[in-house]
């Protein structure tokens, strides 16, 4: 139901869309869903990550390092380095963190 919400708010939302599907005291997973051309503006994150890509396709910026992500594709995010995702088809990620 979560990511059917997800693709719900989609379609009319201005940015990604993000809701937790499972947390515990030391993990989250989080659903994405972005349309082309969204983007998720440069930050850092406090927890250890990986970006899976469930469908769709986006790029993954960190620093000089940029990598294009498609179906099923993912990568680590290191704890305190600035990053961001840029969408470049309709895509729905994975988030998960810790």
């Amino acid at each position: 139901m979560i990511i059917n919400e997800i693709l719900q708010k989609l379609q009319t939302a201005q940015n990604p869309v993000a809701k937790a599907i499972h947390k515990g005291d030391h993990f989250k997973v989080l659903a994405i869903g972005f349309k082309k051309g969204m983007q998720l503006k440069a930050h850092k994150t406090n927890l250890a990550a990986k970006l899976t890509v469930l469908s769709g396709q986006v790029i993954y910026i960190q620093g000089n390092l940029i990598k294009k992500l498609s179906q099923f594709d993912e990568t680590a995010i290191p704890v305190g380095i600035i990053h961001e995702v840029a969408c470049t088809e309709d895509a729905l990620c994975l988030l998960t963190q810790g």
